[in-house]
């Protein structure tokens, strides 16, 4: 029988291609890729792979990768896709291929399977990581097959299947929007946030964060530190990348920081609708941000500020693997070197302030920038620059006068 490695949450949607998979004469291995998804029994899951008939399941934790080599670097990018989103969803989707091509290759499977849409994002991510790191590997998208379609239109078919095979599924034909988290943020969409005069934080049941109206009223304060432009310590305290997001997550989350609502531009097209909330990553690009006004040169950090956009749309489309992925993420690397040093910051109902910031490498010479008399700037020298500044326009302006 052909073998296939399934991306398996042990949710409606995987558990319902699992059994339609092996329906299909598929010997299944399940890889539930744990990247910090909330209060499940991981044991549990497998276990309820295996009684389906999976011939083998496994977990992967992955979620320090995720925040080392994944979310870290895209946060010295301080990529936003469309200004906003901080691509917690999107950059989980290449890494979950990643560990299940793995397993695909040390089980010997030809195939890899997923849940995507296909009128969503994550097939696109999922399967461009695919393209590259196994090119031999057949990738099935049940979504995308017409006769899997046939069979489930909807959910209330799903549940039903669910039912007939006595596969235990917590999911319900009504429901008011669909979530999905990891240790990063809680991405929350479909269902009536796509009625965009619903107000969104007042239907979400949020996961992380609390209202800012909710919030403690007294400032709390920290101190996050980076070394070459690397989270690495909260309040002098040095942590592993994982334990920077969770420890922010709680720190920020309860000071109502972090949450967004948005429409944006899905790779496939259309506009939709999205909640999210990241309480800890939002926390970091704004200390990251701070220091990096002390630290990097004008020149680059405006270049990279030019690129960044185009950073977040190939994360936000898939295009996580791939020679200009890789030359960006060396040049930023490179680029991120003088950003050492720690930033204060108070947390107050939803809203961030700068209390101080402090680096070895900082390119503040307050000789030079001071407004009073003195100083190490001779503003006379202001008077050729300027002069130099205007010749072109001086050439323009006596070439072809302008009306004023």
């Amino acid at each position: 029988m052909p073998s296939c490695v399934l991306a398996y949450s042990g949710g409606l949607d995987t558990s319902v291609i699992l059994g339609w998979l092996k329906d299909e004469g598929y010997d299944i291995h399940a890889v539930y890729v744990d990247l910090g998804q909330p209060c499940e029994d991981r044991e549990e899951i497998l276990q309820k792979a295996t009684d389906q008939g999976a011939v083998s399941s496994q977990i992967v934790d992955a979620q320090q990768e995720l925040c080392r080599d994944f979310a870290f670097p895209i946060l010295q990018w301080q990529a936003r896709y469309e200004g906003i989103y901080l691509l917690g969803t999107s950059i989980a989707r290449p890494l979950i291929s990643k560990a299940c091509l793995q397993v695909a290759r040390e089980v010997g499977a030809d195939a890899y399977a997923h849940g995507a849409t296909g009128k969503g994002n994550d097939q696109c991510r999922f399967q461009l990581a695919a393209e590259v790191l196994d090119p031999g590997v057949h990738v099935i998208a049940p979504w995308r097959i017409p006769r899997f379609r046939e069979l489930f239109p909807g959910r209330q078919e799903m549940i039903a299947y669910c039912q007939e095979k006595a596969i235990p599924v917590k999911a319900s034909v009504a429901k008011p929007y669909s979530s999905d988290e990891n240790c990063l943020h809680i991405s929350y969409e479909a269902g009536q946030l796509e009625d965009l005069e619903v107000n969104g934080v007042a239907l979400v049941d949020f996961g992380m964060t609390v209202s800012p109206q909710e919030a403690p009223d007294e400032i709390e304060t920290l101190e996050i530190g980076f070394e070459s432009g690397v989270p690495v310590s909260i309040d002098g305290e040095r942590h592993d990348a994982l334990a920077m997001v969770q420890e922010l997550n709680t720190r920020a989350g309860r000071n109502g920081v972090g949450r967004i609502d948005m429409v944006e531009n899905r790779f496939v097209g259309m506009k939709s609708r999205g909640v999210y909330e990241a309480p800890g990553m939002t926390v970091l690009y704004e200390a990251h941000r701070v220091l990096e006004q002390l630290t990097l040169d004008r020149d680059l950090v405006h270049l990279r500020d030019r690129i960044a956009p185009e950073v977040a749309e190939m994360v936000y489309y898939g295009f996580w693997y791939g020679p200009k992925m890789d030359a960006l993420l060396a040049f930023i690397a490179e680029a991120q070197q003088p950003v050492t040093g720690s930033v204060t910051l108070q947390l107050y109902k939803g809203n961030i302030q700068v209390d101080g910031r402090r680096s070895p490498n900082s390119l503040y010479d307050a000789e030079v920038a001071s407004m009073e008399a003195g100083g190490s700037y001779n503003q006379d020298d202001a008077e050729g620059f300027l002069r130099i500044m205007g010749l072109p326009g001086r050439v323009q302006g006596t070439v072809a006068p302008r009306d004023y």
